[in-house]
């Protein structure tokens, strides 16, 4: 005998001696592949032409009417606006809920995690576009809408039914957009 291993056996260390770098060439192509196309954070609403969940909130202000899920089917199209006084992005998107508003579009609001005084000093400050609005006090309708977060806004059809989901703060450049979305839920 002469002391060589077999084939058989050369062809399986080859084998070896390669795999940990064929291994590390893949990782690296897919460390790649997700550095170069990250994947997308926003959480979409599963209730995309669905209608809305039912609620029914008080109203976060002394006087206020509060806001019903019955009150976004009345007929023509309304955005739905989840925000907070303590949300940054929310005073951001502030002059375009008033622009928005000012072009007759009917915009409720669901405060969310809110205090009353911190609330009426944030609508003071920022302006009242809301024709209603409720009180989430536990954050349970947001979540029962898929909001991932404040400020989100909806497009809500006459019947009820979320069309579009807007995630994070209007900016001027999505207020066509909305304007458009509205339209299309007519």
């Amino acid at each position: 005998m002469s002391g060589a291993p077999p084939s058989s056996v050369r062809k399986g260390s080859a084998w070896a001696i390669w795999l940990p770098l064929a291994l590390f060439v893949v990782f690296v192509v897919l460390v790649t592949v997700g550095l170069l196309r990250p994947a997308d954070r926003n959480v979409a609403s599963t209730l995309i032409d669905r209608p809305l969940p039912s609620f029914n909130l008080p109203s976060p202000l002394p006087g206020g009417a509060g806001l019903k899920s019955a009150d976004l089917s009345g007929g023509r199209p309304r955005l739905l606006n989840i925000f907070a006084s303590w949300c940054v992005p929310c005073r951001v998107e502030a002059p375009q809920l008033a622009q928005l508003a000012k072009a007759g579009v009917t915009i409720d609001g669901i405060s969310v995690r809110d205090r009353p005084d911190a609330l009426q000093a944030f609508l003071a400050e920022n302006g009242n576009p809301y024709s209603r609005i409720g009180a989430d006090n536990a954050g349970s309708v947001q979540l029962a809408l898929g909001s991932s977060g404040v400020p989100e806004t909806y497009v809500i059809d006459g019947k009820g039914r979320v069309r579009y989901q807007h995630i994070g703060e209007i900016r001027p450049e999505h207020v066509a957009l909305l304007l458009g979305k509205l339209e299309a839920a007519k």
